[in-house]
């Protein structure tokens, strides 16, 4: 790593062995959790510091910020989440490697405790993130001592063998042996049509332009009652935004006597008016009916088959992949719409059938299925899911709006059966499910270059994120209130916002839906923000990929006799575990350690905010790897196998 005369100050060997992880969210806090189980195992005998830096709030990072507003959901129940690196032994708080899920934690400290099922407040969760930080902290030898800073970290110097400094925000300059970059969502810059946005409300005092970023970051609290909003993107932001300029402005839901919601206004409320390209509200998460310690295990895309596909040429998923994975949700589904009908020892026959035929190829389940006198069920087609109105024409808004809300009542019917009894909700939690499979097939360019842009990331994982990911069911239902109530309306399929100079305001319309044109006063940018480190707004990585210490990941490859094609991802490269970043010349830096959301597209579903209570996950063995490496020079022979508690 290149470095400037201030950095060459080496750390004296007598000082502590000194760690710095920046970022506290989930990622970084498990690097924490495992270094203080390794540490509690094997206490150092000279002095260590580890110093957790945040610049929004050291325990819990920026997206689960603890002064957010409650109506702020998780979209993932409480009792399926831990940040504990093992269960819980009765008795006792919780240590690292050992303590409470959330829904335990909940219970036990909460006083609103509404049963393991439910969707927590973003700000609890914060909250229980602070209680892991304070076993953890708790739980520290003697000779190791935590400092907590809040304070943004703007500039990274040094090397592996001399040892980093990190200039912080308040001028303050802090030395380090050892770097975990865990800095989790970025503040990119804007593009396009986001930075034509941006500059025409610069210009005019009486738009506004709101950023893509955590609901709770937003100034929603400036938009005028009344005025006009529009929202772009449907999904987990969209409905965040929607509940902080209902409820969050006093509007009450209340339930009526058909079992729907209809919605009170306050008159504080501004007029939503959202799109995308696809029309439709993303999807709601089926009703969890599976145990906590309930783990899919797949019949035909299953670990031998991967390792199979893995050890082959570089793959094409739509061609080598998605078949089996398709094939693995048609056995899912054909199970869930027979579940009433055969008995288990039917249902073992059938299943072992598929996976005998799964050895040999591909298998075809629906033959199997009336071969065992079951109904066959195929899995739904993904597109069909996320794009529904995909080539229809609408009347008007009305036709619009009526179509829609058919389509999210459906959804609803199958979300309330849940997750094993819906063919369609049941389906799509096998994407959840092997989820840490297809990362061992993507991850550091297994897909060829075009494969893994167009196929993977543009196609499938856009799909499953939207089909997979969503939101409580009860955010389904207040849409559908606010809609019948004209406090929302959805444009339509096809989107598009833009700027109005005429007018002297923004514009929204669907090109599928005639009359949907409406002019607006305030745009927000409710979609995620992309990864991509080239765009990324920090001080501190823009200056590491302005200097070369960063670099995009770049797929790169081509048969021996034929074209050369790339990819560049955007994200991060990094080595293999313990994922070092690779420089501009290709080489890493062993004393840094990036992990989570700035890899992204280098590896994928870096965005997992947590693991399942009671298994070891990659979540976990990505922060093992990392708290080993940051660990190595300190205690040469570490040893404390990978998944030991204490």
């Amino acid at each position: 790593m290149p470095s400037s005369p201030a950095s060459q100050h080496t750390l004296p060997g007598d000082d502590p062995w000194t760690v710095a992880i920046i970022g506290s969210g989930p990622r970084g806090l498990s690097v924490l959790e495992r270094m203080a189980l390794r540490l509690a195992q094997s206490p150092p005998t000279t002095p260590m510091v580890i110093h957790l830096i945040d610049a929004v709030e050291v325990g819990c990072g920026r997206v689960w910020r603890t002064d957010q507003p409650a109506y702020l959901l998780m979209n993932t129940v409480a009792d399926e989440i831990s940040m504990f690196s093992g269960p819980r032994v009765p008795g006792t708080r919780g240590y690292p490697g050992a303590g409470p899920s959330l829904a335990q934690w909940w219970e036990q400290y909460g006083t609103d405790f509404p049963g393991p099922n439910s969707y927590a407040p973003r700000a609890l969760y914060g909250r229980y993130l602070h209680f892991v930080l304070d076993s953890i902290e708790a739980a520290l030898p003697d000779r190791v001592s935590l400092v907590r800073r809040r304070q943004a970290t703007t500039r990274l110097r040094g090397d592996c063998d001399r040892g980093y400094q990190l200039e912080l925000a308040d001028g303050s300059v802090l030395s380090a042996h050892r770097v975990v970059l865990a800095t989790g969502h970025a503040r990119p810059r804007l593009t396009g049509p986001s930075l034509e946005l941006s500059e025409f409300a610069t210009r005019r005092p009486h738009l506004r332009y709101v950023p893509a970023s955590p609901a709770a970051e937003m100034r929603l609290g400036e938009l005028p009652a009344g005025s006009a909003v529009g929202v772009i993107g449907l999904g987990l932001t969209f409905y965040d935004v929607m509940a902080a300029l209902t409820l969050g402005r006093g509007g009450q839901f209340t339930e009526t006597a058909e079992g729907s919601l209809s919605y009170r206004p306050s008159g504080n409320e501004p007029r939503l008016f959202a799109g995308s390209r696809s029309g439709l509200l993303m999807p709601g998460r089926g009703v969890n009916h599976k145990r906590p310690d309930q783990v899919y295990t797949p019949a035909i895309f299953t670990e031998r088959r991967v390792a199979r596909l893995k050890a082959g040429p570089r793959l094409d998923f739509l061609h080598d992949v998605f078949p089996w994975l398709r094939a693995e949700m048609d056995l899912v589904a054909t199970l869930a719409h027979n579940r009433a009908a055969i008995g288990p020892a039917q249902r073992d026959r059938f299943v072992r059938a598929v996976t005998d035929e799964a050895e040999r190829t591909l298998p075809d389940v629906a033959f199997l299925a009336n071969q065992h006198g079951l109904s066959p069920m195929p899995a739904p087609d993904l597109d069909t899911l996320a794009q529904p109105f995909r080539g229809h024409s609408f009347t008007g808004t009305e036709h619009f709006r009526r179509t829609l809300a058919e389509a999210v009542k459906a959804d609803l019917r199958e979300a309330d059966r849940g997750n094993l009894l819906s063919p369609r909700k049941a389906a799509l939690d096998v994407l959840r499910d092997v989820r840490w499979l297809i990362c061992t097939l993507v991850d550091f360019a297994a897909l060829r270059p075009s494969s893994h842009e167009r196929d993977f990331l543009g196609w499938y994982a856009q799909r499953s994120a939207f089909l997979v990911s969503g939101p409580p069911r009860v955010r389904l239902r207040q849409a559908l209130a606010l809609m019948e109530s004209g406090v929302l309306t959805v444009l339509g399929p096809g989107t598009c916002f833009t700027v109005d100079s005429a007018h002297d305001r923004f514009a929204g319309e669907s090109g599928a839906v005639p009359g949907s044109r409406v002019l607006l006063d305030t745009v927000i940018d409710a979609r995620v923000p992309p990864t991509d480190v080239r765009l990324d707004g920090s001080p501190l990585m823009t200056d590491l990929h302005a200097r070369g210490v960063v670099r995009t990941y770049r797929n790169d490859w081509g048969p021996p006799d034929g074209p050369r094609e790339h990819f560049e991802t955007g994200g991060v490269a990094v080595s293999q575990a313990p994922y070092h970043p690779l420089s501009a010349l290709g080489e890493a830096d062993r004393g840094i350690c990036v992990l989570g959301i700035p890899t992204e597209h280098t590896r994928w579903f870096m965005t997992v905010g947590g693991r399942r209570p009671g298994f070891w996950s990659q979540f976990d063995q990505d922060a093992d790897d990392v708290a080993r490496s940051v660990l190595s020079r300190l205690r040469a022979n570490d040893p404390v196998p990978a998944h030991a508690g204490p």
